[in-house]
């Protein structure tokens, strides 16, 4: 309810009280029955509302300019039935990555591909708040295999549908796949945007993605990597690979050099590395010598600009975040709650820390039933519900929720409730003054 109001509590003279009221709910219930334009006069109906009819899940929509349940009565009115705010949001779902992930496929989700969310949390969390000034977004667990983010800014809130479109669009530079290969909005020269992204993409794509997935010793995805090449460094690299194969094949190698420009270890250390990592640093190193080879016309320079293009395209293709556009495009578009259970994991949509992203482990998310045995174990009978610990707070603080919690208010919740009041109290000293005019007047 603290988020949700943005502080019209009607308990400030500039509060609008009905705000809360206008805000569409989504319930499903048993049988996959979706029960839309539910609304709420406060916090204690919609308690009361999933007490009753225990939804299996719940949707977050827009405020609209009445009250959801009574739009019937103003669908033929000149206003008609229309949201008027919404939080700008973004879905990303492990799914959408089949093409890239050897870990698994659908509904898998493991430590080796989480590392495609932490960085996908990365590069929107900093895109957001530095590209587009904003300051309140919080990520959240889908409960299953995927990430939400929310920007809850009241500037993000009152984005036309156009501009959220254009938002998406902004950070989709990946665009789906054609002809096996994916479509990149990378371009010969970066756009800023894009060569930022790169260096965090980079460092993920070497350190978690190349190896935890062997893309490199994967057929497939060798196959689909050396596609990207030019001719050219393909025909380096397969030689370059072939020596690697033998290196690789003895016991006794730790270090394998290359031959040419930039290969092998460059700090003398003897540190195994994997052979994807090896096949990896071939590439690299047999791109940078084949542009050392073009000359300096004006086609030699596109021919390098390519090839140094094409290992960017590598790493953009495994580990740029991919988006469901569809999601965010629209401000009447329905986006699960957080803290939610997922019905089919019964893990709660935890908030994530951006900061601690790749710390967080799907894995050991808490669940419904952990949670009531939490409870149970805390209260020593079942009457959990009036527990409390020294500090006053809910039951659920002294289960695997509290620190979901905390996280959900520290990174998110206690700088928003700070800048609604400032809000508030700048809009009735606006209005002061606007009234005391009226009066001199």
């Amino acid at each position: 309810m603290q988020w949700l109001q943005y502080a019209n509590d009607s308990k400030h003279p500039q509060a609008d009280g009905t705000y809360f009221n206008r805000r569409e709910f989504c319930f499903t219930l048993d049988g996959d029955v979706f029960v839309r334009y539910q609304s709420f006069k406060n916090g204690q109906e919609l308690r009361s509302a999933i007490q009753k009819r225990v939804p299996s899940k719940i949707d977050i929509g827009p405020v609209y300019n009445v009250d959801p349940q009574k739009r019937a009565a103003y669908s033929n009115a000149g206003g008609g039935f229309t949201p008027q705010e919404r939080e700008l949001v973004f879905d990303i779902d492990l799914t959408d990555y089949d093409d890239v992930r050897t870990c698994g496929q659908g509904a898998h989700i493991c430590g080796k591909c989480w590392p495609l969310m932490a960085v996908a949390i990365d590069i929107l969390n900093r895109a957001l708040r530095e590209d587009f000034g904003f300051k309140h977004v919080f990520f959240v667990f889908s409960g299953r295999r995927g990430v939400h983010a929310w920007v809850c800014d009241e500037r993000a809130r009152h984005l036309s549908d156009d501009s959220r479109a254009a938002i998406a669009n902004y950070l989709s530079v990946y665009k789906g796949q054609e002809k096996g290969l994916a479509k990149l909005t990378t371009g010969i020269e970066s756009h800023p945007f894009v060569a930022k992204s790169h260096e965090v993409l980079l460092k993920a794509f070497e350190s978690s993605v190349l190896v935890d997935q062997k893309l490199l010793e994967d057929d497939t995805q060798k196959a689909t990597i050396l596609s990207m090449l030019s001719q050219g460094v393909r025909d380096a690299v397969a030689v370059e690979w072939k020596r690697i194969d033998k290196e690789f094949e003895k016991e006794s190698v730790e270090v394998v050099t290359f031959n040419g420009d930039g290969g092998g270890g460059d700090d003398g250390k003897n540190d195994k590395k994997s052979l994807s990592t090896l096949r990896w640093e071939a590439i690299k190193a047999c791109t940078k010598k084949e542009c050392n080879k073009q000359g300096k016309s004006k086609d030699s320079s596109r021919n390098v600009k390519l090839m140094e293009k094409a290992l960017k395209d590598v790493v953009f293709a495994y580990t740029y975040p991919r988006l469901d556009i569809e999601v965010s495009k629209k401000m009447n578009h329905l986006l699960k709650a957080p803290f939610c259970v997922h019905p089919k994991t019964g893990k709660v949509c935890v908030p994530i820390d951006p900061a601690r992203a790749w710390e967080f482990n799907p894995d050991t998310v808490c669940t419904v039933g952990q949670l009531l045995n939490e409870l149970n174990e805390k209260s020593g009978v079942d009457n959990a519900s009036k527990l409390e610990d020294k500090d006053g707070e809910s039951a659920y603080m002294m289960t695997g929720m509290g620190q979901a919690v905390r996280t959900f208010r520290e990174c998110f919740l206690d700088s928003l409730v700070k800048e609604n009041k400032n809000v508030l109290t700048e809009k009735a000293r606006v209005a002061a003054e606007i009234q005391d005019v009226q009066m001199a007047w």
